[in-house]
């Protein structure tokens, strides 16, 4: 029998997703062609914003040549189909290449719109689509000081986190009243733009470009309709997509009144054989603007040529959670009052800035929508509620009020879900396809990733499978084991227990008392950090040494050009105008990248390997200590100045600060740690955002527990308030030790407390009640790991059997003269791969 020919038009994620799905089905029934204008393969168009980063074009890669040829997959590259025969079922290329098929299938996306300004086609002005439209950008933001995105939607958000990365003054213009106006309310919208602002990044909303021009003190100029205007090096239009319809449009295809391949519930176009999918696809006359709907049409239009005709499309939830710009934004269902009744539970704490509403229906019962901004906790919960049209509870309010426990609050967990409800939308997985896969014997999020794909999309929901597969291993009766891996039967906690009770101070002794194996990357530097935590010998040591991971191992960070990171600590914050000049001094020696960084601190970037001992020496010399920035350790306590310097002060933040990062640092956990300390509520600090927060009132100290920023920023708890310095140190001695016990190897303080039954009230009968009887212990352990504090980078220098390790070669002391540099605002920067070399340093 001969194999059915089809060809796919476009092989962004879409077109690729059908083609795994082609392969999954039986690709021996199937010959399969797929053409791109783009010059590589599949890539991950949601993760784009990530190019910059430091993700390459390979890190996006979603397929390879090795992948598709291996299944049998052809594929062209840089040539473009523009036109079809429908007649002899041929597509005919931009370079004359014409191919039959037996199916067409049109994944052709969309387009960015770019308005019709006059002037919107010069040298820096750019959309955001493509991965060459990123490399544009960059080589545009390197002589740029200035830069505008056009559109404050979901892309255009992107954007301005691509300029704002790219080190130049950022603004965003908007025609809309507010941003991201099709998934956002007015109070969501509202404080998005302030806390977008309170970024750097300025907001111009209700503003329509009539014209760009040459500026005076910028490139260009944008003239605005209200006779306002706006001075600019760079301009990024992201004002929205519209679908890539051409070659419908071109051959008869019926197209929607405002574009868009009109197609059935099967993907089939007006034309026999011929579908369509993702984002050029019009159904119901609605174009489905996310990656899942595109991968269930491309599943649809699989099934349906597999002679599947019951598996249909039938529309896709396009609910949205993300960060952009660093802000977490969620959005549900619908939130434009277009539903008869329904009312709506407003949270709105403008201290925090935290926007929660909750629209339901009129009888007060099912949920409608939802819109979060700065806080998107209770977005798994209420999307589960709103897909599987589950009854609310009593109060609906507590879905949305802080602490109010979310699943507990709803009286839900993962067992109330029913089995339809959708856990991965990427990949259309489902609670019942779990479960099957479990029944089949999956015991592990790697196995469930490989049955299902489940969390292999946009990751988005990870947490929530991981839930439903630990619930369901254990409701067939087995132990959902936490072993840290193959050479150790024990968890990190369980681990710690054995090191701290039996004393054990090396890896082959805990391999002894109770492991087997050598040991590997995942138990080797997760034993070290255990050991530094409790008797903080020396990392480089003998017995240590092999275990850590690079950075641990050279004592600093390596970037991405293999050159290092060199961190003085400054505690506090506070640095001598003659630290100061040495940091600059040793900066200019060594010609090395420096910046302020958020913790309070000068990094200094691009040291070569060689070059380290001899940095820090100079450093140590002119009395710095190493910020243990390398480590899982404590990174920084941020301070205000607090009654020092401000007239809102009331009490001495920079004095605390400096003593309470004294006493910590170099101490080794289970993640890195940051602490802040604010004088007083203005919260100049933002001490709420870190593990350890301090917040001064006229009472004495409020302490917090339980924040981060990082992928997803919280807030932390108040653990207890008015508090005198020392009973600060002694709860935070106590707390901190019982992190160090009881965590989960890389498990921020965040994620413990989250996850610590009981919450922060346990915690505070633990620490101030000593619930567990414990409280001596911990000080004692603290007091111990604070009395063998050294300076890892002083012991490095000091002895010349461990400076031998820092060098390149083996036999030689040669540096590495394969770096390659550019220079960009007085600074030299890693030049990028497959960029020109127009400048080395």
């Amino acid at each position: 029998m001969s194999k059915q020919r089809i060809v796919v038009v476009g092989n962004g994620m879409v077109g690729h997703k059908f083609i795994d799905t082609i392969i999954g089905n039986d690709e021996t029934k199937y010959e399969v062609i797929t053409f791109s204008e783009e010059s590589r393969l599949a890539y991950d168009r949601v993760q784009l914003s990530y190019f910059f980063s430091g993700k390459t074009a390979e890190d996006l890669a979603l397929t390879d040549a090795a992948y598709y040829e291996e299944n049998g997959i052809k594929f062209v590259l840089n040539d473009k189909v523009v036109d079809l025969d429908f007649d002899n079922k041929n597509v005919i290329t931009a370079s004359g290449r014409v191919e039959s098929y037996d199916k067409l299938v049109l994944a052709t996306g969309s387009y960015p719109f770019v308005p019709p300004i006059p002037g919107n086609d010069q040298e820096h002005c750019h959309v955001y689509r493509t991965i060459d439209d990123l490399e544009n950008i960059t080589k545009s933001g390197e002589t740029s000081k200035t830069g505008v995105v056009i559109g404050g939607g979901l892309l255009g958000l992107e954007a301005g986190n691509a300029l704002v990365n790219l080190g130049v003054e950022t603004h965003i213009v908007e025609f809309a009243p507010r941003l991201m106006a099709v998934q956002l309310d007015d109070g969501g919208g509202s404080l998005l733009k302030r806390k977008i602002e309170d970024l750097g990044v300025h907001v111009h909303t209700e503003k329509a470009t009539t014209e760009i021009v040459a500026g005076k003190t910028s490139r260009y100029r944008m003239n605005f309709a209200d006779g306002s205007h706006l001075e600019t090096d760079m301009i990024i239009f992201s004002a929205g997509i519209r679908p890539q319809d051409e070659l419908a449009r071109k051959t008869g295809i019926p197209i929607g009144e405002r574009g868009g391949i009109v197609i059935n519930n099967h993907c089939e176009t007006g034309v026999e054989d011929v579908y369509a999918i993702g984002e050029c696809a019009l159904w119901e006359n609605f174009i489905f603007g996310l990656v899942a709907p595109g991968y269930q049409m491309a599943k649809v239009a699989a099934a349906h040529m597999h002679g599947d005709s019951d598996t249909e499309f039938t529309g896709a939830d396009m609910s949205t959670k993300l960060k952009l710009l660093g802000i977490d934004v969620a959005s549900i269902g619908e939130v434009h009052g277009k539903t008869p009744g329904a009312q709506s539970y407003t949270y709105h704490d403008e201290i925090e800035q935290v926007y929660k509403r909750l629209i339901v229906s009129a009888d007060g019962t099912k949920m409608v929508g939802a819109v979060l901004v700065g806080d998107v906790e209770a977005y798994g919960t209420l999307l589960q509620l709103k897909l599987n049209d589950m009854k609310l509870p009593a109060n609906p309010s507590v879905l949305i009020l802080p602490s109010s426990g979310g699943e507990e609050a709803a009286g839900m967990g993962v067992d109330a879900l029913p089995d339809t409800a959708a856990i991965c939308s990427c990949f259309d997985v489902s609670k019942g396809d779990i479960k099957n896969a479990v029944a089949a014997g999956c015991c592990s999020m790697g196995e469930l990733k490989a049955s299902t794909k489940a969390a292999t999309g946009c990751g988005g929901c990870s947490a929530l499978a991981k839930q439903v597969l630990d619930s369901e291993l254990a409701s067939l009766g087995f132990e959902v084991k936490k072993d840290i891996c193959e050479h150790f039967a024990y968890s990190r906690q369980e681990l710690a227990d054995i090191v701290r009770v039996k004393k054990i101070k090396t890896f082959t002794g805990l391999l002894a008392e109770c492991g087997n194996g050598l040991g590997c990357e995942i138990c080797k530097p997760a034993v070290a950090n255990i050991l530094a935590a409790y008797w903080n010998e020396y990392v480089l040591e003998d017995a240590h040494v092999g275990l850590q991971d690079t950075n641990d191992n050279y004592l600093g960070n390596m970037q991405k050009d293999g050159t290092y990171s060199v961190v003085p600590r400054m505690p506090g914050g506070e640095v001598s105008p003659d630290g100061l000049i040495a940091i600059g001094q040793i900066a200019k020696e060594f010609n090395l990248y420096t910046k302020v960084t958020g913790g309070a601190r000068v990094d200094l970037f691009g040291a070569q390997l060689h070059e380290l001992p001899v940095i820090w020496k100079k450093l140590v010399d002119a009395g710095f200590e190493t910020g243990h920035a390398y480590g899982k350790s404590l990174r920084t306590v941020k301070s205000c100045v607090g009654n020092t310097w401000c007239r809102y002060g009331v009490k001495n933040s920079i004095g605390f600060a400096i003593d309470l990062e004294n006493r910590y640092k170099g101490l080794r956990s289970p993640h890195k740690v940051k602490f802040g300390v604010s004088g007083c509520t203005r919260e100049c600090a933002e001490a709420q955002g870190k593990d350890f927060g301090l917040i001064a009132t006229d009472g004495g100290w409020n302490l917090y527990f339980g924040g981060n920023g990082g992928m997803r920023p919280r807030h932390g708890d108040l653990f207890a308030s008015d508090l005198t310095d020392e009973q600060v140190r002694t709860y935070v001695d106590r707390i901190y030790m019982f992190y160090i016990r009881t965590a989960d190897r890389l498990q921020r303080t965040s994620v413990w407390l989250e996850n610590l039954e009981g919450g922060i009230e346990y915690l505070r009968e633990v620490i101030i009640n000593d619930s567990l009887n414990i409280n001596s212990e911990l000080e004692t352990e603290m007091e111990s790991n604070i009395e063998n504090y050294q300076c890892e980078w002083k012991t490095t220098i000091e002895s010349p059997e461990k400076l031998k390790r820092f060098k390149h070669f083996i036999n030689s002391k040669e540096a590495d003269v394969g770096l390659a540099f550019k220079v960009v605002r007085g600074q030299r920067f890693p030049l990028e791969k497959d960029i020109e070399i127009t400048e080395l340093v």
